[in-house]
This record gives structure tokens, sequence and C-alpha cells, in this order.
């Protein structure tokens, strides 16, 4: 799959999308095991992602992920908004001039984004956070590997976690089998990607 501005936009937006459509569900998942306002407050930023591509489109690849990121951490409550803020400003700092991303900078650049979340939450894999998805779900891609089932089964498996870091850490045992609702949103940004590819073609 090669990156271009277009293609990254897409996913973008398909993430965006599907954001905005699932956020009585996000919001249910935290409102069990953290403080309710996930799926409300991921889909604020999604929509004003939205508004600001028709008003200001993105010039270069990086421009999308920036746009992403400002609307994140200004647009967004909670631990969410800074998260996946930082991380999509990390892959634009990433991307830097690159206009495409073959296969193996795409990975990279998403590393730097798993980096970014890592460092900012001062969390890491194991504590049942976003990060128990990205982990996998970056092998599986740069193993030319990662499918919708696949992201399924990283989603199950980091429901089966306790929880040790955030609020939902105060639950102790009860957060085993809960979704988490930043692992959850973090399973649609890989969905949103691999649908973005199948759309406009590798």
């Amino acid at each position: 799959m090669i990156i271009t501005k277009e293609l990254a936009q897409k996913w973008f937006t398909v993430f965006a999308e599907k954001v905005i459509q699932d956020k009585e569900q996000l919001s249910e998942y935290d409102r069990i095991i953290g403080d309710g306002d996930h799926g409300m407050n991921m889909a604020r930023g999604a929509q004003q992602l939205l508004s600001s591509w028709q008003e200001t489109p993105p010039v270069h690849l990086a421009d999308v992920f920036k746009h992403a990121a400002m609307k994140w951490i200004s647009g967004v409550g909670g631990a969410s908004g800074p998260l996946y803020g930082t991380a999509f400003l990390e892959m634009a700092k990433a991307i830097g001039t690159n206009e495409e991303l073959q296969h193996e900078e795409l990975v990279n650049v998403i590393k730097a984004g798993f980096d970014g979340i890592k460092k900012r939450g001062k969390s890491d894999i194991g504590q049942k956070t976003m990060l128990d998805v990205w982990a996998p779900a970056i092998e599986s891609l740069e193993e030319k590997q990662l499918t919708t089932e696949i992201l399924e089964t990283i989603l199950t498996k980091v429901t089966a976690l306790k929880a040790t870091k955030g609020r939902a850490s105060f639950l102790g045992e009860r957060s085993i089998n809960e979704v988490d609702p930043g692992a959850a949103s973090s399973k649609l940004f890989f969905e949103a990607l691999l649908e973005a590819g199948d759309l406009i073609g590798d």
C-alpha cells in the first residue's frame, strides 16, 4: 500500500465517519470503565476535522496528519485528545516533506505515532490501553498481514486484560472483559486504513 495525500485524507475521513457513527457505543464502553465521554469527545474532533478540510484542504501529505493533530488536541477533551493528537503530530513529523509513503515508510510513520502515545501517556504494552491495539496492528501491518479479522482478535485479547493504567485501573479485576474505549477507537483507526486502501487501491 502506497500512501499518498489522497489516500491519507480518505483514511482519516473514513476514521472520522466511523467514530461519528460509533460515538454512542464508544461512550458506553467508557461509561463502564471510564467517565463516559470518549465517543462524544472523539466525534467532536472527527466532525471538526471533516469541516476543516472543506474550508482548508490539505496541500501536502503531512498536512493531513497535522490537521488531524490540531483538531484532536484543540477539540477533543479527556485523555484521548492529547494522545491521538500527539500520535498524529509525531506521524506528521516522521513524514516530513515526503509526498508518498512506501509500505516500510508507512510502518515507520505509524511506529512514530505509537511512540508518541507511549511517551505522552507514560504507558506501555499490557496495561489495557490503546497501545495494546497499536502494537500488534503495527506488527501485522509490517508483515503485510493486517486484516479486519486480525483487528477483531486484537481487540478481544485487549478486552481480556486487566487495566493497570488510567481511570479504568481503579476498577481492578472488574476491568477484565470490559472493552477499553481507546482500544476500540484505535481499532477503527486501523480499519479505516484498510478500507481507504481498498477504496483508492494500492
